[in-house]
C-alpha cells in the first residue's frame, strides 16, 4: 500500500469564474506544461495510486489536459477531476475517452457563487448530460456544498431549483431534498451521486488562531503541488503559506523527511497543529 491516498497536482491556478465562496489566490497566474506536468508525475507515482486535478484553478481550461489524462494513464494512476462544470461541453470527448479518468467532481454551488448571467436550466441540463454520458465508467459527483453552518451563512437560495432540475434529469421519483434531510449523500444511479455539506472557513493566515485540538489528514494521506512546484501539507493551502520544498529541485523523499514537514505530521498525530496556518482552518474543525 503507497503513503498517500492521493495528491492534488495543480495544472493551473487560473479560473473562468470568481465564486464567493473561494479565497482566489494572489500568487502568479500559471499553466502547467507537460514536461513539468511528466517530472511530477514521477515524483508522485511511487506514492500514491490516484492523482486529483485540483487545488486552486479550473482544470478544464488546459489546453493540454487530453496530454496530462494520457500521461497518468502511462504512469498507472488514476485520476479524480473537480470542476465548476461550465466548461464540461468544451472537453466532454477529452474526459470522456480518458482511460485515466477515475471521478468527476462538479461543484454545482459555482453556479449561485457567480454573477455570470447564466441560465440555471442550462447549466444544469449540460452537466445532467455530460454524467449521463460519463456515468456508465466514471464516477460523477455533484456537489452542494453550501449548506449553512452554525458559522457562516453560504449562498443556497437556488439549491430547491437545483434540486428539481436533477430530479427531472435523471427521471427520479420522489424528492431530492426530502432524501438529503436524513443524509449527506444520495445514489441517483449507478456511478452518480449528490453530495451536501456545510461551507466551510478556507485557511487564512490574517484570521485569529484556534489554539485548541487539532486533526488533519495533511501529510497523512494527501499533499498537494502548486503550479509553481510548491508542495504543501494539503489541498486547502491555497496561497502556498507552508512551503515544504519544491518539486523540481528536491525530491519529494526529501521534503516529506524535511523537519518543517515531520513537525506537522507529528504535531497532529497528538491532535495539534504546529503551523500557523492549521490553526486557521476552519475544515480541519471537522475532524
Amino acid at each position: 500500500m503507497k503513503q498517500f491516498k492521493k495528491v492534488y497536482i495543480e495544472i493551473t491556478n487560473i479560473c473562468n469564474l470568481s465564486c464567493n465562496f473561494c479565497p482566489k489566490t494572489k500568487r502568479k497566474l500559471e499553466i502547467l506544461s507537460g514536461e513539468q506536468f511528466q517530472k511530477v508525475i514521477e515524483a508522485v507515482k511511487p506514492y500514491t495510486d490516484y492523482i486529483y486535478l485540483h487545488l486552486m484553478g479550473e482544470p478544464t481550461l488546459h489546453k493540454d489536459l487530453r496530454l496530462f489524462l494520457e500521461i497518468a494513464y502511462e504512469a498507472g494512476l488514476e485520476v479524480n477531476l473537480t470542476t465548476n462544470g461550465t466548461l464540461l461541453h468544451e472537453v466532454e470527448d477529452v474526459l470522456i475517452e480518458a482511460k485515466s479518468l477515475r471521478q468527476v467532481n462538479i461543484s454545482l454551488h459555482s453556479f449561485e457563487a457567480n454573477d455570470q448571467g447564466v441560465d440555471l436550466s442550462a447549466y444544469v441540463e449540460q452537466i445532467a448530460r455530460f454524467v449521463n454520458k460519463a456515468a456508465p465508467r466514471i464516477i460523477c459527483s455533484m456537489r452542494l456544498w453550501n449548506k449553512d453552518s452554525e458559522t457562516l451563512k453560504a449562498s443556497n437560495a437556488l439549491n430547491m431549483p437545483i434540486l428539481h432540475l436533477l430530479e427531472e434529469a435523471f427521471h427520479l421519483q420522489g424528492q431530492l431534498s426530502e432524501a438529503l434531510q436524513h443524509k449527506p449523500s444520495f445514489k441517483l444511479q449507478d456511478h452518480v451521486y449528490l453530495n451536501m455539506a456545510e461551507k466551510f472557513d478556507w485557511p487564512d493566515i490574517d484570521k485569529a488562531d484556534d489554539t485548541g485540538q487539532m486533526f488533519c489528514y495533511g501529510l497523512r494521506d494527501q499533499l498537494g503541488i502548486l503550479v509553481d512546484g510548491t508542495v504543501v501539507p494539503c489541498c486547502l493551502d491555497s496561497e502556498g503559506n507552508i512551503p515544504l520544498g519544491n518539486i523540481y529541485e528536491t525530491s519529494l523523499e526529501e521534503i516529506l523527511k524535511s523537519p518543517r514537514a515531520t513537525r506537522i505530521y507529528e504535531g497532529f498525530s497528538n491532535r495539534q497543529a504546529v503551523e500557523e496556518l492549521c490553526k486557521r482552518c476552519g475544515y480541519a474543525k471537522r475532524y
